[in-house]
C-alpha cells in the first residue's frame, strides 16, 4: 500500500518538474521575460527623462525669448544687428602618399 502511494506522489512529482522545466511557460522563458522586462523599463526612463527634458525645453521656447534666439543662432546661423558673424574652417590634412 505505501509503496504504490510513493510511486503514484513520485510520479507526480517528476510530472510537475517536467512541467516546470520543459512544459509551456517554463522557468528558462520566465527568466528571459524578466530580463526583457527590465530592459524595457530602462528604455522606459530614458525616454522618460528625454521627455522631460523635451518638455522642459518646449516651456522655455514658449515664456522666453532666448531659448528661442539661441536655437535661431545655432540652426539657421542667424546673427543681431551690428554684430559679425567669424566662420573658422579648419585645414584639410596633408595627403601623405605625395
Amino acid at each position: 500500500m505505501y509503496r504504490w502511494l510513493l510511486l503514484i506522489l513520485l510520479v507526480m512529482l517528476l510530472g510537475l518538474q517536467y512541467r516546470l522545466w520543459f512544459g509551456e511557460a517554463n522557468l528558462r522563458q520566465v527568466w528571459q521575460l524578466e530580463d526583457k522586462i527590465l530592459e524595457q523599463r530602462e528604455i522606459n526612463q530614458q525616454l522618460a527623462e528625454r521627455n522631460k527634458r523635451l518638455e522642459a525645453e518646449v516651456q522655455d521656447l514658449k515664456q522666453g525669448l532666448s531659448a528661442l534666439e539661441e536655437r535661431a543662432r545655432s540652426e539657421m546661423g542667424m546673427v543681431r544687428k551690428g554684430e559679425t558673424f567669424f566662420q573658422l574652417i579648419e585645414p584639410e590634412p596633408e595627403n601623405p602618399r605625395r
